[in-house]
């Protein structure tokens, strides 16, 4: 009789501590996942950190103009184009007379960009030719695309417009001080890029078009 009085006490005893091993365990599932919980809390709905600083489109327009033009010459006065032949005449070619003087420009890039806007711009007809070349039909959306993934922002894009098939732009590139501006016309093969003049200050005024 005490034999058997044991053996029902142990087997009583045994569902009480699979309830207390449950319990604990689901206490635990419960901290873990409060964990977690707060984790996914502090670092946004998306997993991006609270204070992530956002890039700003000025500086990464200006970071642009600073990679294309890092092996030109740094910001100086513009200086004015040598003057007389640029090198001396082979015998038996035409000689300039005496008494003409070689007309020297008084206006244009030639003397209104310093030497860091006169590099930069060869920098930048490049690679705007190349990314314009191969577009099949160049409406000013398209247009507009491509210089956008090149860089060059919407607030600096000028007088976007379609004439036939050619579209033509105008871009505001000047920085530290310069006056460089850009004159495009997408046309396929017949692309053309070439540099302009724009105010050292104020607002960005179109040059006069060549029609």
């Amino acid at each position: 009789m005490r034999r058997t009085t044991a053996l029902t006490s142990k087997v009583v005893s045994s569902p009480r501590r699979s309830q207390l091993t449950l319990a604990t365990a689901a206490l635990a599932a419960l901290a873990l996942t409060g964990c977690g919980t707060e984790k996914t809390s502090a670092s946004g709905p998306q997993g991006r950190p609270a204070h992530t600083a956002e890039v700003r489109p000025g500086a990464a327009f200006t970071a642009m103009l600073d990679k294309v033009a890092q092996s030109c010459p740094p910001s100086a006065p513009p200086e004015a184009p040598p003057t007389g032949p640029a090198q001396t005449l082979p015998p038996g070619s035409a000689e300039i007379p005496p008494d003409v003087e070689p007309i020297t420009p008084t206006a244009g890039p030639e003397v209104e960009l310093n030497a860091r806007d006169w590099c930069a711009s060869a920098l930048h007809e490049e690679r705007i030719a190349h990314a314009l070349w191969d577009l099949v039909e160049p409406t000013p959306a398209k247009v507009r695309t491509i210089l956008n993934d090149l860089g060059y922002v919407d607030e600096r894009v000028h007088d976007l417009e379609q004439s036939g098939e050619t579209t033509r732009f105008l871009l505001d590139l000047r920085d530290k001080g310069g006056r460089l501006c850009l004159e495009g016309s997408a046309a396929g093969d017949h692309t053309v890029i070439d540099k302009c003049v724009a105010p050292a200050t104020g607002p960005f005024t179109p040059p006069e078009r060549e029609q």
